[in-house]
C-alpha cells in the first residue's frame, strides 16, 4: 500500500478491534480503497492459488464487473417457505454491527454478499448439486471491483476480540499483495477439449414434452417450461478463469457469473436480467418472445418486424410484462410500464424486450422483489403453482441453481440479480450444461430438442467443443 492509505488502514483496523475487544463481540470489518489497473482474471488465478473460493460477476451493457476470492461471512437458509426473508434478516443484522470504512460507495465496494438460490426448494437434492444450499450468499474476504474504468479494492474480515493486531495485520496485507500481483503472468497453452459428450435421458425428455401437452389439453395450464442435462467430460481440468473471460469477451449483452463451493464451480452467462436495485430506483426486465438473428441487415430487420407483429409472441410477452408489473405494484410505488415492447438483438437471438421501472417502498427490499418474480413464466410456465407441480413431479433433471435468481448485493443499497440461464456446473474435468424450453399445447417434441441444442452452444463453445 502506498503510505497514506498504509496508515488509514492500520488506523481503521486497529480501531475496528478496539471495538470489538470493547463489546467482546465478534464483527465484520470491512475496508475499501481505490487502487490502480489490475487484471481481475489474474485476481481470480491468484484466489486460487491461495485456496480461496471464488466469486465473480460481469454486467450486461455496464461496465462493471466484481471478483471475490474467499468467504469471510456465510448467509445460507434451507428453509423453503421463508428462505428470502431470512437471507435477508441475516444480511441486515451482519450490516448492523459491521465497522465499514468505505468513502466511496460505489456500487459493488464495502460489504458485498454474491450467491443465488435453487430453482425449487421442494425438489429433493440430488448428489450433482451437493454443494449448493437452497440458497448461498458468501461475503468475500477480498473483492476486487471495477467500474466505468476504475478499480477497487475490498478487504471483508471477521474479527474477533481475541484475534491479535499484528497477526492480523500481517495476514490481510500479504494476502492483499499477492491478489494484487499481476507480475508472472504465463499464457495457458494447453487448451480445453471435450472427449465425451453424453445427453442425459433425451428420448425420456422428449415423452415427459408429450405429457406436459396432453395436461394442457385437458387443464388450464398454458405453459410448462421443461429443461434437460447434457453432461461433459474434458482432457483436462478446466480453467475456471478463462472460461469466465471467454464469456464476458463472445456473449455482449449478457450477465456473466460464477460461483465456487466445494470445489465445484456454476458459471453462465446469461440474456435476463431478474430486478436491479440502486437506492429506491427499481429496473425488472421482461425479455420473452424470440426470433433468430438474419444473416444479413435486411433479413434481420424483417425478422424483427415479424417478431413484433406476431400475437403469439406478443400475447406471450404480454402476460410476463403484466405479472412483472403486478409484483411491482406490490412492493413499489410510481411503477412505469411502456406501451408496447422494443426487439433486442443479441449475438444469435433477438427478443421483445419491455423495462418495468418503480420505487422501492421503505418497508421492502430486494429480497421481496425476488420472492414475487421467481420463478419467471420463462422458465417456470403458467400459471406458476400448476406449472412447477408439473415440473416437480415429471422433470428427470434436478435443476439446482439452473432457472434461479442469482447476483449481489452491497451495504451501500445497492443490487442486481439476473436468472441463471445459459449456465453450467464445472466440477473439475467434467460439467453439466443446462437449457430448456417453455412447452405449450401444441409443442413439437423434436422441435423442442432442436431448440435446445441451440441454446446450448454459447456455454459449448467456451468449454471446447469442435
Amino acid at each position: 500500500m502506498m503510505e497514506v492509505k498504509e496508515k488509514q488502514f492500520t488506523a481503521e483496523l486497529e480501531a475496528a478491534l478496539e471495538s470489538v475487544q470493547t463489546d467482546q463481540k465478534d464483527k465484520l470489518f470491512s475496508y475499501t480503497e481505490k487502487i490502480n489497473q489490475v487484471n481481475l482474471y489474474r485476481f481470480l488465478e491468484k484466489a486460487a492459488q491461495l485456496a480461496f473460493p471464488r466469486t465473480f460477476w460481469s454486467s450486461a451493457n455496464e461496465d462493471f464487473q466484481m471478483a471475490g476470492a474467499g468467504h469471510a461471512f456465510e448467509l445460507s437458509a434451507e428453509v423453503s417457505g421463508s428462505r428470502y426473508d431470512q437471507v435477508e434478516q441475516d444480511w441486515n443484522a451482519l450490516l448492523s454491527d459491521a465497522i465499514i470504512y468505505n468513502p466511496y460507495h460505489t456500487s459493488g465496494t464495502g460489504v458485498v454478499a454474491l450467491g443465488g438460490f435453487s430453482f425449487d426448494p421442494l425438489k429433493p437434492r440430488t448428489a450433482l448439486w451437493r454443494n449448493f444450499p437452497s440458497s448461498h450468499f458468501s461475503i468475500p474476504n477480498y473483492i476486487l471491483t471495477q467500474i466505468d474504468g476504475d478499480y477497487y479494492f475490498t478487504i471483508n474480515r471477521f474479527i474477533s476480540y481475541e484475534d491479535s493486531y499484528a497477526s492480523l495485520l500481517e495476514e490481510l496485507q500479504n494476502n492483499r499483495q499477492t491478489l494484487l500481483d499481476n507480475r508472472g503472468q504465463q499464457n495457458d497453452t494447453s487448451v480445453l477439449r471435450i472427449q465425451h459428450k453424453k445427453e442425459i435421458a433425451p428420448d425420456q425428455w422428449k415423452k415427459t414434452i408429450k405429457k406436459a401437452t396432453d395436461v394442457m389439453k385437458n387443464t388450464s395450464i398454458d405453459k410448462i417450461v421443461l429443461a434437460r442435462e447434457v453432461r461433459l467430460h474434458f482432457n483436462q481440468a478446466a480453467n475456471i478463469s478463462d472460461i469466465l473471460k471467454r464469456l464476458v469477451d463472445t456473449q455482449s449483452n449478457s450477465y456473466v457469473f460464477g460461483y465456487e463451493m466445494g470445489g465445484d464451480c456454476f458459471i453462465g452467462a446469461t440474456p435476463e436480467r431478474l430486478v436491479k436495485v440502486k437506492d429506491d430506483e427499481v429496473l425488472s426486465t421482461c425479455l420473452a418472445g424470440t426470433a433468430p438473428r438474419g444473416t444479413t441487415v435486411e433479413e434481420d430487420e424483417q425478422i424483427a418486424s415479424n417478431l413484433f407483429e406476431d400475437p403469439k409472441n406478443r400475447k406471450e410477452h404480454n402476460y410476463v410484462v403484466q405479472m412483472i408489473r403486478s409484483t411491482m405494484e406490490t412492493y413499489c410505488s410510481e411503477v412505469s410500464v411502456p406501451d408496447e415492447p422494443v426487439v433486442h438483438q443479441y449475438k444469435t437471438l433477438q427478443h421483445l424486450y419491455t423495462p418495468v421501472r418503480a420505487k422501492l417502498k421503505k418497508e421492502h427490499g430486494i429480497f421481496s422483489i425476488i420472492s414475487g418474480l421467481h420463478p419467471t413464466p420463462a422458465v417456470g410456465g403458467t400459471p406458476r403453482q400448476d406449472a412447477l407441480a408439473f415440473i416437480r413431479d415429471k422433470e428427470l433433471l434436478d435443476r439446482g441453481w439452473y432457472g434461479a435468481p442469482i447476483g449481489w448485493m452491497d451495504s451501500n443499497n445497492h443490487g442486481e440479480f439476473a436468472v441463471a440461464l445459459r449456465s453450467a456446473l464445472i466440477q473439475k474435468d467434467e460439467a453439466s450444461l443446462f437449457a430448456g424450453c417453455g412447452i405449450v399445447e401444441d409443442s413439437i417434441p423434436e422441435s423442442e430438442y432442436e431448440e435446445t441444442k441451440i441454446k446450448l452452444m454459447p456455454m459449448l463453445s467456451v468449454l471446447g467443443v469442435d
